[in-house]
């Protein structure tokens, strides 16, 4: 049996998608069906260190998200033939799919937020409404990282429920696990140097709906009521919307202790997550919320938005707020590092919490549903 394995859209392994193919690939089994991974021809080595007994062919030297699609709907097909596979896995099926295949297509839904425009409605540009919704219906098989995912992927495409499976992501608690504190003021991640406390958001910069912008106005409001010398620490790449967050912060009495990271690096997340006094996540959407489960395994307590998935990820273990008002949010910022009790709860609830998340599992369940789809 042949298998292939879509890496287009995956972001070179640098986002979370990225990661969720590299831990998938690592676990794959040696006595497992023969795979073959296709993308870019820039990821030729990408994913050779999870997956060093898999063959990459590369495909498309011309980059950019126009190219991905034409590629998929043009030359997809001819290259599955060709290599006579059994079965095709498209790990990031929410963002590029082909609209034919000589096949059976497995495809993995990590969000939605393509359809997103706020308030529970969605964008409704052409592209976007004739093209994925279609392509998604064409998939033999589809997995989705949530049930709340599922929902939302039934109510824009009218797929029947019953055609798709919830395999959520894991964690590997050999990267992101409880380290021991020391006393000192500053937490040198290099290039970067942070002093101590600081609160942690660690998300691409998008306005709204990453909510970057509520929450730096409720991080003023926390300083006010504290007076606590905490920074706030915003990690991660400039996205849509970015300069509108940059603005908020520059117009913040607080501006001084508001930090942006830009590219953070993935491999140096873990010490930056171990080094944080609390994690908020103030998102309007997230279709997992891998954040919160990577707070949780490292020990931080977690405060989020009560929106989309997150609630089903961090079930009781995080305090929640209602994302669009500050005063709530900036209140449960303020019980997290005032009560203390509160605070080792919320540590002990999310490392428990943390635990029901395994990459194996995950693994384990997305290569069953591509056998079963198979046979």
């Amino acid at each position: 049996m042949k298998i292939g394995i879509d890496t287009f859209a995956c972001d070179s392994g640098k986002s979370a998608i990225g990661a969720y193919l590299t831990n998938i690939l690592k676990r794959i089994p040696p006595s497992a069906e023969n795979f073959e991974l296709f993308g870019w021809e820039y990821d030729r080595f990408t994913y050779s260190g999870a997956a060093p007994n898999i063959e990459f062919i590369p495909r498309c030297s011309v980059s950019g998200r126009f190219a991905n699609h034409v590629w998929h709907l043009a030359r997809y097909p001819q290259l599955a033939q060709k290599r006579q596979w059994n079965a095709c896995l498209f790990p990031a099926a929410h963002a590029c799919l082909p609209m034919k295949s000589p096949c059976p297509t497995i495809g993995v839904v990590h969000r939605m937020d393509a359809w997103w425009r706020g308030g529970g409605k969605y964008i409704e540009n052409t592209p976007v409404r004739m093209f994925l919704p279609r392509a998604i219906k064409k998939l033999d098989r589809i997995i989705t990282v949530s049930n709340w995912l599922r929902q939302e992927l039934v109510e824009i495409t009218g797929i029947n429920e019953n055609m798709i499976d919830v395999v959520p992501n894991g964690i590997d608690f050999q990267v992101f696990y409880t380290r021991p504190r020391g006393e000192e003021s500053v937490v040198l991640i290099q290039p970067f140097s942070f002093r101590r406390p600081y609160v942690l958001y660690a998300s691409r910069l998008e306005h709204p709906i990453k909510n970057h912008s509520k929450l730096i106005e409720a991080f003023g409001i926390f300083k006010e009521k504290t007076k606590y010398p905490h920074r706030l620490v915003l990690a991660g790449d400039d996205g849509h919307g970015a300069e509108k967050v940059k603005e908020t912060a520059a117009a913040s009495a607080y501006r001084n202790d508001i930090f942006f990271t830009g590219h953070f690096p993935a491999e140096s997340l873990p010490e930056l997550y171990s080094g944080a006094d609390i994690v908020v996540i103030p998102s309007l959407y997230e279709g997992f919320g891998m954040g919160a489960l990577e707070a949780m395994a490292s020990g931080i307590p977690l405060a989020c938005s009560r929106a989309a998935a997150l609630p089903e990820t961090a079930g009781h273990a995080a305090v929640y707020f209602d994302p669009m008002n500050v005063e709530d949010m900036a209140d449960r910022m303020v019980a997290l590092t005032t009560n203390r009790d509160m605070h080792r709860e919320c540590r002990r609830l999310g490392l428990e919490r943390a635990r029901n998340f395994s990459w194996d599992v995950c693994t384990s369940k997305t290569l069953e549903i591509i056998r079963e789809t198979m046979s």
